[in-house]
């Protein structure tokens, strides 16, 4: 047997392992599942190209819980190691074997999947153990080792009688770590880091109906069938999937295996994702994976943090900002990449050009999707709309280039249910939606009831009205106004409608310039100054009477205020609209002789009652006293 210390150059490392080298001691298992899988995948690589002899077989990883003992067993059936090479890779705390195999079979083992890159990854099992040994035979000839440490720098090695190769870590739990005990708590670790690892991993067994039994039916004397039960067997509980769908190739998978994998990523999510996105390139970076846009709400913040980032089929982190464009992380699914760079625990990205190149490949190669699918099926495609538009319009406010790529399938729905390009848009409305300054003005609403009325006065000059209703809209009509030429985005009841689009024929007033100051000033004494400011215009005499409408911009900057952006200060400014009195309508003309204050008074606060509902102002009490109003009326 031999003893010595540890090759570290502190005096002692466990106890800075234990408080710096990982925030969260569970990482522990995931790191040795880790470790072995690096070591079945480096057995296999040496078999392939014939530089071991071993029959590589069908090797599993195997976790077992010794809950009397207190101890955890991780047992692997992969290269194995000699006496000395235990000394040189665990005594070597910062010595990783992987990087050595890397570099010394650089040209055939690009393909062989190696994990490991983190030689403190083995020392992380002193976090939850207060005693680890390792029991060790190698693919090779040498006698089996036995190294054993009670986390301080001494350990022992000695001979031991292991004969099938491979490596048993056992972990003698230390006090106050006796969850990783617990049967559910390490199935939890196993499911969460460890589901696609590429190696089965078991972890005790389970009953299942026999396959080749089948139950026979026998009938007693008065003709009942009788079922015998179905013969069970016990086999082994393996709790990975070792062959995920992000691994195979595209032509190699059906639409519904996609569907299938996206249930075992979010087995409680019961709604099936809308379309895929599979990422698979080599060049100038590995990545492979697969995007899923799931229906979206307009709650932004719920949908985040459910992508899933893997190393090599190693779960790393559900945080994957910096990697995935700010835009797509309400996508779901999952990302694989060897090429980005982590720190010792894995658990924190390093911003460079690698992550760069990566976020940028990702927005091109989601944009060409999303491209293809408009193209292929554009019907469907405008029944998704609704429920994708929000990442979409996020995406041409973010990334610059993926709004140059978004004219080609980013959409513009009509209160009609008619969809749009922006190019359609502009070939369709040019001709009609053209003010006097040769301006193109999109009329849009938010809301087709509360906005029913403006609407209809748009349509009954046949102008095309937009219906967005997004909670970034209004950044994105900005974006648009800014980046495309002589367009300008109006809401129907930003104004009455000869207003938003102002053609070179003007209406002429009824009303003498007198009876337009007069009309004014009784306005003036009866509508609310804090809420609403008169404005006196002549307009078609079968137009609304009274008509409330909010300024574009202002409204426009507090929503955008709202969502971030904006002018400052204008999100608390209180809601002030414009009340557009019609002085051609018969109903203003009535309200200017009629010869009593009160029924003037009471005319206006009718027609000033009509136009709040329009708008969806007039609500709560206010909407009661109005319906009771009418109804007295009527009787």
């Amino acid at each position: 047997m031999a003893k010595g210390s540890i090759n570290v150059s502190v005096e002692n490392i466990f106890p800075l392992i234990k408080k710096f080298l990982y925030s969260d001691h569970e990482i522990f298992l995931r790191e040795l599942i880790s470790n072995a899988t690096d070591a079945t995948l480096k057995l296999k690589h040496l078999t392939s190209i014939g530089e071991s002899k071993v029959d590589y077989g069908e090797p599993k990883i195997e976790v077992k819980i010794d809950k009397e003992g207190k101890k955890l067993h991780i047992i692997d059936q992969g290269l194995g190691m000699t006496a000395e090479e235990v000394k040189k890779y665990i005594n070597q705390v910062a010595f990783s074997g992987a990087e050595e195999f890397l570099n010394k079979y650089e040209d055939s083992a690009k393909d062989a999947g190696i994990i490991g890159h983190f030689g403190l990854g083995f020392y992380s099992a002193f976090m939850v153990a207060d005693k680890v040994e390792i029991i060790t035979k190698s693919h090779t000839d040498a006698p089996a080792a036995h190294w054993t440490c009670d986390g301080s720098p001494e350990f022992t090695l000695e001979e031991a009688d292991k004969t099938e190769r491979g490596t048993e870590i056992i972990l003698h739990i230390a006090e106050g770590e006796e969850e990783f005990l617990e049967d559910g708590r390490i199935r939890e670790l196993l499911t969460k880091y460890n589901k696609f690892m590429p190696i089965p991993i078991k972890f005790g067994t389970k009953e299942i109906n026999d396959p080749d039994f089948t139950p026979k039916t026998t009938k007693d004397k008065d003709g009942k069938e009788t079922t015998e039960p179905h013969k069970k067997i016990t086999v082994d509980d393996i709790i990975n999937n070792p062959n995920p769908a992000w691994t195979k190739q595209p032509a190699d998978l059906e639409d519904q295996d996609y569907k299938n994998f996206y249930r075992e990523l979010y087995p409680m999510q019961f709604e099936e994702p809308l379309f895929h996105i599979h990422l698979n390139v080599d060049y100038p970076f590995n990545l492979t994976g697969i995007l899923y846009f799931p229906k979206m709400t307009n709650d932004l913040n719920i949908q985040k943090d459910k992508i899933q980032l893997y190393q090599n089929q190693v779960f790393v982190t559900d945080n994957v900002e910096g990697i995935v464009p700010e835009f797509l992380t309400m996508l779901r699914g999952v990302i694989d990449s060897p090429d980005i760079p982590l720190n010792v625990s894995r658990s924190y990205l390093q911003a460079d050009g690698a992550v760069k190149k990566i976020s940028s490949y990702i927005t091109r190669k989601v944009a060409d999707k999303l491209k293809s699918l408009f193209n292929s099926n554009r019907e469907d495609f405008e029944k998704k709309w609704d429920d994708i538009k929000i990442v979409i319009e996020y995406g041409m406010l973010s990334e610059e280039k993926f709004f140059e790529k978004a004219d080609a399938f980013a959409l513009y729905p009509t209160v009609d249910g008619k969809y749009f390009t922006f190019e359609e848009l502009t070939n369709a409305i040019k001709a009609k939606q053209t003010d006097k300054d040769d301006k193109m003005v999109i009329l849009y609403a938010s809301n087709k009831d509360e906005q029913h009325a403006y609407i209809q006065a748009a349509k009954d000059k046949d102008y095309e009205v937009l219906l967005l209703d997004s909670p970034i809209v209004s950044h994105l009509m900005q974006k648009l106004e800014t980046t495309k030429e002589n367009i300008s985005f109006a809401r129907v009841d930003a104004d009455h409608i000869d207003n938003l689009i102002k053609k070179d024929d003007t209406t002429i007033s009824k009303l003498s310039d007198d009876e337009k100051t007069k009309l004014d000033e009784l306005l003036k004494e009866v509508v609310p100054s804090e809420k609403f400011m008169v404005q006196l215009e002549a307009m078609d005499s079968n137009a609304s009477p009274f008509m409330i409408t909010q300024p574009e911009f202002m409204r426009r900057m507090k929503e955008m205020q709202q969502t971030g952006g904006g002018m400052f200060g204008m999100g608390n400014m209180p809601e002030m609209y414009n009340l557009i009195v019609n002085t051609n309508h018969d109903l203003v003309n009535e309200i200017l002789n009629t010869k009593t204050k009160k029924k003037q008074e009471r005319l206006i606060n009718q027609s000033l009652d009509l136009a709040r509902l329009s708008q969806g102002l007039l609500k709560g009490e206010e909407l009661t006293n109005f319906i009771k109003r009418s109804y007295e009326m009527i009787k």
